[in-house]
């Protein structure tokens, strides 16, 4: 466990937990951003991570950043710290799932969206509530599209709403809505899943992902076809599960 003011970090295993710590709302001040950079720092250094978790303690999962430091003189510094989050967030090379519950709006929606896999409490309500007080959100212009597509996007950020679990459902914006009380466990499942792969396997399939999307068809299979061939097949692990396939058994993964 690694101690921060704003945040809780710490590392099990083969897994990370990253936990907003100010309730009630955990709303985001640029001591809070630091401290969430240094932390997915420590976990870009840790190859064999199979997941990373992000919570919010208390009543929400975040109400977005402090609204005093979308200002200046603070602007500069926040769009450092806050899109620093996303840039690391972006590079990190295991999956991500967000646990969601109570609000999640501005910078916390697309943060919780930003996650690989998002599981929501049927309590949670996520919304961009940015054009209202007269600014738009950059992150949310930017991934929401690859997301939920450009016409939904524009639908949502234009309008300000704020939408029930079920609604984000819908919409794309989350990948699966559990009870309140089922939070936790759904988002423990989803980890085991994970945690039950290769490490270095998890990696690669997120960079195939990644890499391609938005790439023209040729160039973007003659890229997947070089990491199959040249760093997915020269993995313990691709043919370790092969092996394991054919003699009827469980996989035994060195994450390697």
């Amino acid at each position: 466990m690694t101690t921060f003011r704003s945040i809780r970090y710490c590392e099990q295993d083969d897994v990370a937990r990253l936990t907003l710590a100010r309730p009630p709302l955990n709303i985001m001040t640029l001591d809070m951003m630091a401290e969430m950079n240094e932390a997915l720092e420590r976990a870009a250094r840790r190859p064999g991570l199979k997941a990373l978790v992000v919570e919010g303690e208390g009543k929400a999962f975040s109400a977005g950043v402090a609204v005093e430091d979308h200002a200046p003189p603070r602007l500069e510094r926040m769009l450092e710290l806050f899109h620093g989050i996303f840039r690391a967030l972006r590079a990190l090379e295991c999956p991500t799932v967000a646990g969601v519950h109570g609000v999640a709006l501005g910078g916390g929606a697309e943060l919780a969206t930003f996650c690989d896999v998002v599981i929501a409490g049927d309590d949670a309500r996520i919304g961009q509530p940015e054009i209202k007080v007269g600014v738009f959100p950059p992150i949310a212009a930017l991934h929401y599209p690859h997301r939920i597509g450009a016409a939904r996007t524009l639908a949502f950020l234009l309008s300000g709403d704020v939408v029930s679990a079920a609604e984000a459902l819908r919409l794309g914006l989350v990948d699966r809505v559990v009870e309140r009380e089922a939070l936790a466990a759904a988002v423990e499942a989803q980890v085991a899943r994970f945690r039950g792969h290769s490490a270095v396997v998890l990696r690669l399939t997120k960079r195939a992902v990644r890499e391609t999307l938005g790439v023209a068809f040729e160039p973007a299979l003659r890229r997947l076809e070089a990491l199959y061939r040249d760093e997915l097949m020269a993995t313990e692990d691709a043919g370790e599960g092969l092996r394991a396939f054919a003699e009827k058994r469980a996989p035994v993964w060195k994450d390697r």
